[in-house]
């Protein structure tokens, strides 16, 4: 079975996240695996958000995929998001880039490796909820200290040159708001509304947003570098301010009883990414001084995270990718968050790099191309065995 065959198989298993039942896509792995003549166990919470691991024999490598995948509506696909098609040298699907693309050519470079009589010095994990957070994934495994720290390559799609060193920063937070209700034709002189309480909060993150950090000079030259690869990706000008700046989602709102009421609750969730040269911290207490009414949970924080371009991690793939494409590869930081960030706080030198379309992932006619996906596999191939 080619990585273009093995990949349609696992678009073909469905594990949307949620409801996160991983229990099929790793059975089909796990048996894969050992096909190959590698072993592997699977670890889980609760029995169907399942993570698979393959020990290794004293790894100097950690390989890590993840199982899960965001839900898709088939409304609008170019064909059904879960039917694995080949065509046009892609193959189709929820999950063909984020990132069954990835596992499947992780597993046929571990086969080709065991198969030419080297024993990959490397541990493989695939976790079971990246797409959610990584409690039941991730940060699971992490606690259990079932992994023991060293270089790491986390399969998720990046552009073809450009590993990924470093993630911008992650907080989420649940907001409540209380408001004195009261007859709306006597709003805004009497009562004081939930939600224009939410909308002034929103308002205040705008001001944020507008603000640049300062950050060092290697930082400053490889947020530049991840800017111009940015731009390229979507064809946009000024996206450098993504990486630069707080960037927020007022994902989720809710509020208000009657339209001739003064809104007595309203609720938001909030979703914000952190540049370098400030702190998750700092910018959750400035939400929090400017919202001193409401009641705030922060459900998830991590900090900017980066490995050095000078870690071995990074170089070696660096130097795979070079080989391949025979062209210079481009480290760059990445505008979005991983389990990266919680291996790195753990440790675990860590570098992202894998075959996708960036512009279809999560969105309709997601898909990988069948050449990126060959080339990643000849790539781990080249990183697996310069760590036997």
């Amino acid at each position: 079975m080619d990585v273009s065959a093995l990949c349609r198989d696992l678009v073909r298993i469905r594990s949307e996240n949620p409801p996160g039942d991983t229990r099929d896509v790793a059975d089909y792995i796990h048996t894969f695996l050992l096909e190959s003549g590698i072993e592997s166990v699977v670890v889980s919470r609760d029995g169907q958000r399942c993570n698979l691991i393959a020990p290794g024999r004293n790894p100097g490598l950690l390989l890590v995929g993840h199982l899960d995948v965001v839900p898709a509506i088939p409304t609008g696909w170019s064909h059904p998001p879960f039917e694995g098609v080949e065509e046009e040298g892609y193959i189709w699907g929820r999950g063909s880039s984020d990132m069954k693309g990835g596992c499947a050519a992780l597993l046929t470079a571990l086969r080709r490796v065991a198969g030419e009589g080297d024993a990959p010095s490397c541990q493989v994990v695939f976790v079971c909820d990246e797409e959610t957070g990584g409690c039941h994934g991730m940060e699971y495994l992490l606690a259990k200290d079932v992994l023991r720290p060293c270089d790491t390559l986390i399969a998720e799609p990046t552009p073809r040159l450009s590993p990924c060193i470093g993630q911008k920063g992650l907080a989420r937070l649940s907001l409540s708001f209380s408001g004195e209700p009261g007859h709306s034709s006597l709003y805004p002189e009497i009562g004081r509304s939930a939600i224009m309480e939410a909308h002034a909060l929103i308002s205040f993150l705008q001001k944020i947003h507008e603000q640049e950090y300062p950050v060092s000079g290697e930082m400053e030259e490889i947020i530049a570098r991840s800017s111009g690869v940015l731009e390229g990706i979507f064809g946009t000008q000024g996206l450098d301010r993504v990486l630069r700046r707080v960037m927020f989602n007022p994902g989720v709102i809710s509020g208000g009883e009657k339209a001739n009421i003064v809104a007595e609750r309203c609720d938001l969730d909030l979703d914000l990414r952190i540049p370098w040269g400030c702190t998750t911290g700092e910018i959750v207490s400035e939400i929090a001084s400017h919202a001193p009414s409401a009641r705030m949970k922060v459900t998830s924080t991590s900090e900017p995270s980066f490995t050095p371009p000078s870690a071995m991690i990074a170089t070696r793939i660096s130097s795979e990718i070079g080989r391949v494409y025979g062209k210079e590869a481009v480290p760059i930081f990445q505008w979005a968050a991983s389990d990266a960030r919680h291996l790195r706080k753990a440790g675990f030198p860590t570098v992202e790099y894998g075959p996708g379309e960036i512009k279809t992932i999560h969105g309709i006619d997601e898909r990988v191309s069948i050449p990126s996906l060959r080339c990643a596999e000849e790539i781990y191939r080249g990183l697996i065995l310069s760590y036997c």
